[in-house]
């Protein structure tokens, strides 16, 4: 990105003015404000905003283990193309992580990876889905496969907001799907993060996590049904009692101020960055060294970035070249197979063979797609894609 934000002047000059005459500036209305414009923008009942995409997942999974829903040890598949901050905290919560293998045609997970890492581990009890830098599986068949089998399904949504499929936006296919508003992300808070859900169970644990185990920032009646059930009887005592295992992820007024303001511009970025990845994409047609992209089941493709899939690693290694003479910046295929990281050979033994994903983290890299790319830049970047 070359701003922090979508219209950058306006947006600083009315956060400006915001903290001037902002009375509280850590986690209040705005905030809330916020969480209730994003769930409607998304068609969700329930939005719950963090400090960080990194930290919704992390709680997203403590609220499912507070919840009973996964317990210490159980099998948590997961797209080995990815973050780290969407495996990290499998780890972290003391379940296993199995990984499966992405598509090169569509860099995600297919409903085939699942069923045939199913043969090999039956006893998985949840996926967390990554949907790839705006792009996604067949996961309306995923869905289903999990609702089959009672895997619990989630989303790491925070490269595809704004992407559909005919069955409903990304995001929205889980019991719950995280977000991230990191600057260069489709909208910027600078920090954040959100989690959506359907499930009121899951979105009340979610506020108790993100708070340190308390209900501060429950409604009345919620507060009072745990009240009663741990006879806390007095908003004397209730001030410091913690209910279940949380952390400090509450994000602050600024977050959601910006959150709210940068909503304004998120439709027309959202098609501004469809309509530069389809331009490019008419040169990855024609170009022979490099392999176009699947999205023929997608209606509005909400691309993270530009990927770039090389037909094998000699020749990504000249296209690489090409990008970073041309003053381009360039990234690896994410984290490419989360198996190579240095943290997960640490604390996880067993190794599955990827070969999807090892032909992208081998072949593959992106360069940023954002609504303020110039013609000038956009004529730059289609310079590099040519079969010369």
């Amino acid at each position: 990105m070359k701003n922090a934000f979508l219209n950058e002047y306006e947006t600083k000059h009315a956060l400006a003015d915001f903290i001037l005459k902002a009375n509280r500036l850590s986690m209040d209305t705005k905030c809330v404000e916020f969480e209730n414009a994003f769930a409607n923008f998304q068609g969700r009942k329930s939005a719950v905003l963090f400090n960080s995409g990194g930290s919704a997942n992390l709680a997203l999974l403590q609220a499912l283990k507070n919840l009973g829903k996964l317990k210490e040890g159980d099998q948590v598949a997961f797209s080995a193309l990815t973050w780290s901050t969407n495996t990290m905290p499998i780890i972290q919560m003391g379940l296993v992580p199995v990984p499966l293998d992405c598509d090169p045609s569509t860099l995600n997970v297919m409903s085939g990876n699942l069923l045939e890492r199913l043969e090999q581990a039956p006893e998985i009890k949840a996926l967390f889905l990554t949907n790839v830098l705006g792009f996604l599986g067949d996961i309306n068949e995923i869905k289903n496969i999990c609702n089959e089998r009672n895997i619990i399904l989630l989303e790491d949504n925070c490269e595809s907001l704004g992407t559909e499929l005919p069955e409903g936006k990304a995001g929205n296919f889980s019991l719950g799907s995280t977000f991230s508003f990191f600057v260069a992300h489709h909208m910027s808070t600078i920090e954040g993060g959100m989690i959506c859900t359907d499930d009121e169970d899951l979105a009340e644990m979610l506020k108790i996590v993100r708070a340190n185990g308390w209900d501060r920032n429950l409604s009345s009646a919620q507060q009072f049904k745990w009240r009663k059930k741990f006879n806390i009887d007095s908003e004397f005592q209730a001030k410091y009692t913690f209910y279940d295992l949380g952390f400090n992820f509450r994000p602050t007024e600024i977050t959601g101020f910006l959150g709210l303001y940068q909503l304004k511009f998120l439709k027309e970025n959202i098609l501004t960055r469809q309509s530069n990845y389809l331009r490019l994409e008419k040169i990855f047609i024609e170009n022979p060294d490099l392999i176009h992209l699947n999205h023929k089941h997608i209606n509005v493709l909400s691309t993270f970035a530009f990927p770039v899939v090389c037909n094998n690693s000699t020749i990504r290694t000249e296209y690489l070249s090409r990008f970073a003479g041309a003053g381009i910046e360039i990234r690896p295929m994410i984290a490419g197979n989360m198996q190579n990281q240095p943290f997960y050979k640490k604390y996880v033994k067993e190794q599955y063979d990827l070969p999807g994903t090892d032909f992208l983290h081998d072949c593959g890299f992106y360069c940023g797609n954002y609504p303020e790319l110039t013609e000038s830049d956009l004529e730059v970047i289609s310079s590099c894609l040519y079969k010369y």
